[in-house]
């Protein structure tokens, strides 16, 4: 079956022919939230060409988000939803990700939070792009946002890059290569008493997700943990796992372009991520929850009750 099938028959969110490789290795010692991170070795900090082109792409297109930032009280902005709003910015982001992207790998399909599925020669490859992730609170002032970039090859994430350009932090990983914060290896945290961990989750709000479920998910864990954290950004709150920062994180109904970079992160630094209520895959789903395997495995056990 061809992209163009695909996604003639499904929305665009739905990308249940995507999978991820097998989580690599085993738990790291355990890390500190916001600890120092290790210095990788120099050979590890040289990037495929495909990533060098993400990295690039990502960066220009954080130039402009800095930029409206600075200009925060000045953006026109558009209601698409309750409190779901969509910026100049974001529009104009995802333009210059799809602009650079197409430039270098020309034929390639590109995916995007605004402009949704458009379709390249090259039925093999896709770019799974959310110009802006933390749109509420970009508008608002608040520097926890990101621009993030998945790639799928035959149907594999193979490559995600993750960039906030508020701090200049850029997550890097690529299949089989191992994830990277500004470049220094990742590693999932190792702990291994859920009273000692943190986790995050997202928070439904008006006319968003089932809040009742949420409550009865919320009141579940925060018994079992030693804090719950929300942050409002999916791409970072997957990031902030993938560097030990978080210890687990949960979420349901997302999408595609929120996900697929950072799940991919999550696993090459050595962590678990899945479907929150079934085995499949959280990026055809929406649902998932990540942590390294014993607090993944925690989480899952509460939440499935």
């Amino acid at each position: 079956m061809t992209w163009r099938q695909m996604t003639r028959k499904r929305p665009a969110n739905d990308l249940n022919h995507l999978t991820f490789g097998p989580s690599r290795g085993t738990q790291s010692p355990q890390m500190a939230p916001f600890a120092p991170l290790p210095r990788s070795r120099p050979e590890l900090m040289l990037y495929s060409a495909t990533i060098n082109v993400m990295v690039k792409a990502a960066r220009r297109a954080g130039r402009s988000l800095k930029r409206d930032l600075g200009e925060i009280e000045h953006l026109q902005v558009s209601l698409k939803g309750p409190a779901n709003f969509v910026s100049l910015a974001d529009k104009r982001a995802e333009e210059i990700l799809y602009q650079d992207l197409a430039k270098a790998r020309p034929g390639y399909g590109f995916i995007g939070e605004e402009g949704g599925m458009r379709e390249g020669s090259d039925k093999s490859h896709t770019w799974i792009v959310d110009p802006l992730d933390g749109t509420t609170n970009f508008l608002h002032g608040i520097p926890q946002f990101a621009i993030s970039i998945g790639l799928a090859r035959e149907g594999t994430v193979i490559a995600g890059v993750i960039y906030n350009p508020a701090n200049d932090e850029l997550y890097i990983a690529e299949r089989g290569k191992g994830a990277f914060l500004n470049d220094q290896r990742l590693r999932v945290a190792g702990r291994r008493q859920l009273n000692e961990c943190v986790v995050a989750c997202g928070l439904p709000h008006i006319g968003r997700g089932d809040h009742e479920e949420f409550r009865r998910e919320m009141t579940a864990i925060q018994d079992r943990v030693a804090g719950l954290r929300r942050f409002g950004a999916a791409s970072l709150d997957l990031a902030f796992v993938a560097a030990g920062r978080l210890d687990g994180y949960w979420e349901r109904n997302l999408q595609s372009w929120d996900i697929a970079a950072g799940m991919l992160m999550v696993r090459e630094a050595g962590g678990t991520v899945s479907d929150i209520n079934t085995p499949g895959d959280a990026l055809v789903t929406g649902d998932v929850v990540c942590g390294n395997e014993y607090v993944h495995g925690e989480l899952v056990r509460i939440l499935r009750k």
